[in-house]
């Protein structure tokens, strides 16, 4: 699409007054209305002694209305989608398994897939199952181009997290808006143009599926968490939200506390002993934990991951779930014939059983214009890598590459000022970016290659800039904001419960419910390469639709 806005001209000009009362509303706003987080401590306080504002941006980020709108309809499809790979038990060990996948050679992608074919190999199978799901994106447009696109840069499956400050942050900029008018700094800013956000009641209604599709009332959620989490007010919100508005409890547990008060009885019901109360049975588990290998410092919390996994609560996700959203997954899907075989039924092999959710060409083209250039780094002979973004050309080997090098990864040395390399992590900080690349490359073994794809860089529009701000930063001033050229990365939440339904002899796989529920925007400084928010390199943000 091509969109009269100039993003160069963004944000409006303030004087410092005007700034000053803006930051002075922002901060304290934050503060009063729970967009907050924990400081940083080397270890945080059993009853919290204090809380700090997150990181905001003070302008909302200006995306085009027909591009938000666009995200908002690809989530329903990726809901589907995802659900069904994760339903797909042939398709993840394929891709994802300690035989012939990933798991190989990723040592954490193989202990999570080994005991999830444990407990297969055990008869334990996930009757049902729920996906709390956020799809991340960047607006693209290549230098010199006119045209603007919506490009993905992954599909999160675990700890999908800050849908409840993003709705904070969101009725911030109303506020300011409300209070100021940004001083009528741009015609931009009016009522229809702040998108509405309801990210918690959104996110909810997902648990609260799984906790009815369970079927037990007096059951609880159970939050597995991290020890000393920054972040908890993102978590405390649902657990407020779902006690207020639904009437569920909620129990927090880490993986620590788990291993002694987690245990399964012969009917699979899992319950929760904790020295104040008797023992509480679970519905639902909601991984807020668990997404990196620094969430298994042993083997004891494997053992408690899997332990929760034989139980007949619904895991939110199950191993199978985080599994599909592995960085190889998004990847592979963009293999020719992939994606048709999970949405496309003319050509699927026939078992998922619903009608309902069957999606043609369009939609199919619509998820594969969201996609970037991807390939495996030990692909070689025809996995010929290709540029999706502004050429559909193959990526030429270079002549400085190694010769004996897979194909794959000679094409990541030769177009390396235009790429990401990314292993199968979650959580920031874990990606290898463009100059970088040629060096890594030389110390990667051989044998790891499989765990690391390559990625084109997404290109935004050039000369955004926004006023960040951080609680105790911004120089001398201690809170003042940083005016910065940024990059903004819209999320798009959504929720799926599916499973296996039907007799034994006729079981069908079906996505029972599924939902687009809420958004989110994360902006960082142009020049840092990573973006999340709790390893540092973000701030919260919201839309202004131009």
């Amino acid at each position: 699409m091509t969109t009269s806005f100039s993003f160069a001209d963004w944000p409006p000009a303030l004087d410092d007054v005007q700034l000053d009362e803006l930051i002075l509303r922002a901060t304290t706003y934050a503060l009063s209305h729970g967009l907050t987080y924990l400081p940083v401590r080397d270890q945080q306080p059993r009853f919290p002694l204090d809380a700090i504002h997150a990181p905001l941006s003070i302008f909302p980020a200006p995306i085009p209305r027909t591009l938000f709108e666009q995200a908002q309809k690809l989530q329903r499809i990726y809901n589907v989608l995802y659900a069904r790979i994760a339903m797909d038990d042939e398709f993840l060990d394929e891709v994802m398994g300690a035989e012939k996948g990933v798991g190989q050679v990723d040592d954490f992608v193989g202990q999570l897939w080994a005991g999830w074919k444990q407990l297969r190999d055990d008869g334990v199978k996930q009757t049902l199952q729920l996906g709390l799901f956020r799809s991340d994106y960047l607006l693209h447009q290549p230098a010199g181009a006119d045209a603007l696109s919506l490009k993905q840069v992954e599909f999160n499956t675990i700890s999908s997290s800050f849908g409840t400050l993003s709705e904070r942050v969101a009725a911030l900029h109303r506020h300011l808006y409300a209070a100021t008018g940004y001083f009528n700094v741009s015609s931009y800013f009016s009522p229809q143009n702040f998108p509405p956000n309801e990210t918690t009641a959104g996110l909810v209604s997902g648990l609260v599926a799984a906790h009815k599709a369970y079927g037990v009332d007096d059951a609880r959620i159970l939050f597995v968490v991290q020890a000393g989490e920054r972040n908890v007010f993102d978590q405390r919100w649902l657990e407020y939200e779902l006690l207020e508005k639904h009437s569920i409890h909620v129990i927090r547990q880490t993986f620590s506390d788990l291993s002694s008060s987690a245990s399964v009885d012969s009917d699979s019901t899992l319950w929760i002993t904790r020295p104040t109360s008797s023992p509480t049975r679970i519905s639902t588990i909601y991984f807020r934990a668990g997404y990196t290998p620094t969430d298994y410092p042993t083997r004891a919390e494997y053992t408690t991951r899997f332990l929760l996994e034989r139980s007949s609560a619904i895991s939110c996700p199950s191993v199978a779930l985080q599994l599909a959203g592995g960085k190889k997954v998004q990847q592979v899907l963009t293999r020719p014939g992939v994606l048709e075989r999970f949405l496309d039924p003319r050509e699927g092999d026939g078992t998922w059983g619903e009608k309902e959710n069957a999606f043609g060409k369009e939609e199919l083209d619509a998820l594969r214009e969201s996609w970037v250039g991807m390939w495996g780094l030990d692909e070689d002979g025809n996995a010929d890598p290709s540029i999706r973004g502004s050429s559909s050309a193959p990526l030429a080997s270079g002549s400085s590459v190694v010769a004996t090098e897979p194909r794959g990864t000679a094409s990541a040395r030769t177009h390396a000022a235009r790429l990401v390399l990314k292993p199968q992590r979650e959580g920031g900080g874990n990606n290898v970016y463009k100059a970088a690349i040629p060096a890594f490359l030389d110390t990667l073994p051989p044998r790891e290659r499989a765990a690391w794809i390559a990625m084109e860089l997404i290109e935004p529009p050039e000369g955004v800039r926004s006023f960040l701000v951080r609680a105790g930063g911004g120089g001398e001033g201690g809170g003042r904001a940083v005016r910065t050229e940024v990059v903004s990365e819209l999320g798009i939440f959504g929720w799926a419960l599916f499973g296996e339904q039907g007799e034994e002899k006729a079981k069908e796989r079906k996505v029972l419910e599924e939902r687009e529920v809420g958004w989110l925007v994360r902006t960082k400084g142009k020049e840092s390469d990573e973006g999340g928010v709790a390893t540092g390199f973000s701030v919260l943000d919201s839309i202004v639709l131009v």
